[in-house]
């Protein structure tokens, strides 16, 4: 089985509907709703709100359910030029970026496994404070593609439950560029993100 864990309701909508024939549709933040294959949850967004329901959800269901991996899904801003929006792709390792020794600058950064045929994979760093200037895009874009604000919170607390975590992400921007119509941007990603879903979970559900 796969926990299944959305940022926002937004994010997770287009998928909802189209899962099981709406089977999950209209779930609310915090809520948890499951079947035979997947639970299915909305975390709220920001690393507090992502951390403490990631855990309390894990503490609760791992021991009642089969539960053989988590998947984060949601969107990301891109900080590589070649990622388009409404692109979607997996995090091959994903770092912590608003933890700074100015002196040595380092990294919580943590590998992980992304078996999606297809999807290309990306380093991925969370940040709850983002850059706002082009020589902070400049010196991130060397270390990641995209950045989050959750991707990081959902890895750390699934490996303390000794779980493999994998991250999915729609491009819905790319960092520093003007967007005339955001809100449709947005919708491509959440769509997209709900198409890559329901192709590449199923194999993953035996």
């Amino acid at each position: 089985m796969i926990a299944l864990l959305f940022s926002t309701e937004d994010e997770a909508a287009p998928f909802l509907r189209k899962y099981e024939r709406g089977r999950f549709d209209g779930l609310t933040p915090e809520e948890v709703l499951y079947d035979d294959h997947l639970l299915v949850t909305i975390t709220g967004s920001g690393l507090i709100k992502t951390t403490l329901h990631t855990e309390r959800v894990l503490r609760h269901f791992k021991g009642q359910l089969p539960l053989a991996r988590v998947v984060h899904a949601g969107t990301c801003t891109a900080l590589a030029e070649s990622l388009a929006p409404g692109t979607v792709v997996a995090a091959s390792q994903v770092l912590e970026g608003d933890r700074i020794e100015m002196a040595a600058p380092r990294y919580p950064r943590m590998p992980l496994d992304a078996p999606f045929e297809g999807l290309p994979t990306i380093a991925l760093v969370t940040q709850n404070h983002l850059p706002d200037a082009d020589a902070s895009r400049t010196y991130w874009s060397r270390i990641a593609q995209a950045s989050d604000t959750a991707g990081y919170a959902v890895a750390y607390v699934t490996a303390t439950y000794g779980l493999p975590c994998h991250l999915i992400k729609a491009v819905a921007g790319q960092f520093g560029a003007a967007d005339a119509d955001v809100k449709q941007t947005r919708e491509q990603a959440y769509g997209a993100l709900a198409g890559t879903l329901l192709r590449v979970l199923p194999p993953l559900f035996a």
